[in-house]
């Protein structure tokens, strides 16, 4: 009984470290689902799967399978089979569309790729978990730089940024001008004023830029302009 619940244990474990691996990719490039979200669907699905195939005794009893003496049937992939289903839900929670842009649907099939590799941890294929995880992160990392070099101009090639600063509204109409001139497209631009200070204001934006203009320059710029209290950058593409 010890060496089957250090089996299990095995499996969770396994399952946690390469959902955080996925989960750090995602993390590093500022998404909405990052590492809690990728390490609990990871480590969901193999639970799932390990209670599917062990958690019913008048199925199976660890390695010695117990046949259903009434139906004469063994369905251990019962529960883990509505893994794939249930996941499609979370997923279909990070896609937002934006007028032509769809945003996330890298991110909800890396929460499915993170289900696959957490059933497969379920089952103790742990090779098969460990190389699809290794190729799931090199796609996101590599055909990324690729797309970026040598793929031609197009609308996936609009970076999408989202700046949100803490600053004085006397500063809001310098921001404004700026990034009238720096940046492609300014999709939103909105300030919030401040009850406990009115001298101070929140100010959001969202614009687009192409190809290779830098927003860490923007960012840097918008700092110089107006020397806000708090300032923070997020991209907000796949």
């Amino acid at each position: 009984m010890e060496s089957v619940s250090f089996d299990f244990l095995l499996r969770i474990l396994v399952a946690l470290s390469l959902g955080f691996l996925l989960g750090l990719e995602r993390e590093l490039t500022n998404k909405y689902a990052g590492l809690r979200t990728h390490i609990l669907v990871c480590l969901g699905a193999c639970i799932f799967t390990i209670v599917s195939i062990y958690g019913f005794p008048t199925f199976a009893d660890g390695d010695n399978v117990i046949i259903n003496q009434a139906t004469g049937i063994r369905d251990t992939g019962r529960v883990a089979a509505q893994i794939v289903t249930g996941i499609g839900f979370i997923g279909a929670g990070t896609v937002l569309r934006n007028g032509p842009m769809i945003i996330g649907l890298t991110t909800a099939a890396t929460l499915w790729i993170s289900a696959a590799i957490g059933m497969t941890c379920g089952v103790g294929m742990y090779d098969v978990a460990g190389i699809t995880t290794v190729i799931a992160v090199a796609v996101l990392t590599l055909i990324r730089i690729f797309e970026r070099r040598f793929l031609p101009t197009g609308i996936k090639r609009n970076r999408r940024y989202k700046i949100s600063l803490y600053c004085k509204i006397a500063d809001v109409d310098k921001i404004h001008n700026y990034l009238a001139e720096a940046v492609d497209n300014i999709e939103e631009f909105s300030t919030k004023k401040l009850m406990e200070n009115p001298d101070k204001s929140n100010l959001s934006v969202i614009f687009e830029l192409i190809n290779k203009k830098n927003a860490k320059e923007i960012y840097n710029k918008i700092t110089e302009v107006c020397n806000p209290d708090s300032i923070k950058l997020q991209e907000l593409n796949d």
